[in-house]
């Protein structure tokens, strides 16, 4: 058999092809079968058994795939900081081809079609949880499985999590490739069997029954979007008309309910960058508002400790009361609300210094606790604060830690009207389905949603506009297999893709007959 591309020429453009399929499987594109096509058109671009030349072939596929996905990085802070970030994550896709073609060299992986997708999609997630772990705590963004929120694969979260649907993800992508090998070759039944193999793994996640109903009660709330003046950094230096849009959208509420009706008012990330628990009249502000609607009011603000730095925070505000209980946010996003090396990334871009005072991370679990006199017991509340939606652990410790009900507050005016929101709202979406909890997305400018426990939107605001939402969210407690066994399904997958790895470099240790891999189809 010869292999099936000899041109380098085709392999790179088949990376290309690959990494741009890959990218309009995310919103706002949306088209979910681009993320097994992708792994298809990667799968054959590394025909050749050179480990430096597919880790070019990876790193020309990463670039084609995050340089688009996170265009709003340059809308954000500039060019120069999104092209570091997209070739950094490239970076991560090389080292996975390289693996690739280290670990289909060993004897038995070379031997068994079966085996090789597995060890793909092995490998694959074993990459992507690396990247999202490292460097300064990892960026998950651009993880398989957060484009799968629209297809059959998404009850999959359910049983196992980001790294189950990743993994099945690629591995459909291995199918394909196979299957086309065997067409190209005639070789009818094979085609079939490959073809046969990616039918089922599609249809598998149908089987999981994903259920929505309530088995605590219902939480009332009421979903503020105050929407901020102009778009990007603008809204920064305007934080008391931010503020005065949340209390206006709050009081909106009151043309739908009563007072007294909710159990808690949502207000997003920044709803107040005025730190209520240091200025008094953004105190009364917001204790005018929560007196009016006769609810607590989960609202985002900061605070500025003594010792300096500052803190992303949630606090949960009682009418008549004040503050009862906050939580700061865990992971700070690096380069964006703090600056490592700072001297350094200042040759790079200028806008480093629009970070005056450092993030500090929070330290407390992600779970807030609401006394509700309605219900007459106190719910856990599940919080995750912006990106922290995209970090396994941190979402799985607010569920573990008692929370029966999701809610992740956002601020997106940074990123313009770029797909950032929608992307971020995938991740929400897929995390309800992974928890089996309701959950909110709270956004000052949008894009906000309500979400049912199988990943159902019910509601949903636009972008750059001030809207209000009221929903029943069902509160739950029972813990879904991913969220039990979350960290066991990634470590074996890990372990598993790194024995196949140490078998292929044992195996390479050994003369190669040709300089292309020879695929089994």
């Amino acid at each position: 058999m010869t292999a099936p591309i000899r041109s380098r020429g085709a392999s790179l453009a088949l990376a290309v092809a690959g990494g741009v399929a890959a990218t309009v499987a995310f919103p706002d594109a949306g088209i979910w079968v681009g993320a097994p096509l992708g792994m298809a058109l990667l799968h054959l671009a590394m025909a050749r058994d050179g480990a430096r030349w597919n880790a070019l072939v990876g790193g020309v596929f990463g670039v084609a795939f995050f340089a688009p996905l996170i265009w709003w990085v340059e809308v954000s802070v500039g060019d120069v900081p999104w092209l570091g970030l997209s070739v950094l994550e490239s970076l991560a896709v090389a080292v996975f081809a390289a693996a690739w073609t280290w670990a289909r060299r060993a004897p038995i992986i070379a031997a068994r079609r079966w085996l090789q997708v597995l060890v793909f999609a092995a490998l694959w997630v074993a990459t992507e949880e690396l990247r999202s772990a490292v460097p300064f705590g990892g960026f998950p963004w651009g993880r398989l499985a957060f484009s799968q929120t629209d297809s059959p694969l998404l009850p999959l979260a359910w049983l196992g999590g980001a790294p189950l649907v990743s993994g099945v993800t690629a591995a459909i992508g291995a199918l394909l490739a196979h299957g086309l090998l065997a067409l190209r070759r005639r070789t009818v039944r094979s085609a079939v069997l490959n073809g046969t193999g990616v039918i089922a793994l599609l249809l598998v996640g149908l089987l999981i029954p994903l259920d929505t109903s309530a088995q605590q009660g219902d939480l009332r709330v009421g979903v503020v979007q105050g929407d901020v003046p102009g778009e990007g950094l603008e809204a920064f230096g305007r934080q008391w008309q931010v503020l005065e849009n949340h209390i206006t959208g709050t009081e909106a509420l009151l043309d739908v309910v009563r007072p007294g009706d909710l159990d808690l008012v949502l207000w997003p990330e920044n709803g107040s960058d005025v730190d209520p628990q240091v200025n008094a009249d953004a105190a009364a502000m917001i204790d005018a508002a929560a007196q009016e609607v006769d609810a607590p009011m989960l609202v985002g603000t900061v605070q500025y400790p003594e010792t300096g730095g500052r803190y992303n925070t949630s606090v949960l505000w009682e009418p008549g009361v004040g503050v009862v209980a906050q939580y700061s946010k865990q992971h700070p996003a690096p380069f964006a609300e703090y600056i490592p090396f700072r001297s350094v990334a200042r040759h790079f871009s200028s806008a480093v210094d629009l970070v005056t005072q450092d993030m500090l991370p929070g330290r407390s679990p992600a779970v807030i606790p609401l006394e509700s006199a309605r219900l007459g017991r106190t719910v856990r509340l599940g919080t995750v604060i912006c990106f922290e939606v995209a970090y396994d652990a941190l979402v799985r410790a607010s569920v573990t830690g008692g929370g029966e009900v999701l809610v992740v507050q956002t601020n997106n005016a940074s990123f313009g009207r770029t797909a950032e929101s929608t992307q971020q709202l995938a991740m929400t979406r897929f995390r309800a389905v992974e928890h089996g909890r309701a959950a909110v997305q709270v956004s000052t400018v949008g894009v906000s949603a309500v979400i049912l426990p199988d990943g159902t939107v019910t509601q949903q605001t636009g972008l750059f506009t001030a809207e209000q939402m009221v929903a029943s969210l069902a509160l739950r407690e029972t813990q879904t297999p991913a969220t039990r066994w979350g960290p066991w399904i990634a470590g074996g997958v890990e372990a598993f893709a790194l024995a196949a790895l140490v078998l292929g470099v044992v195996g390479a240790r050994h003369p190669r007959r040709h300089d292309r891999i020879e695929h089994s189809a």
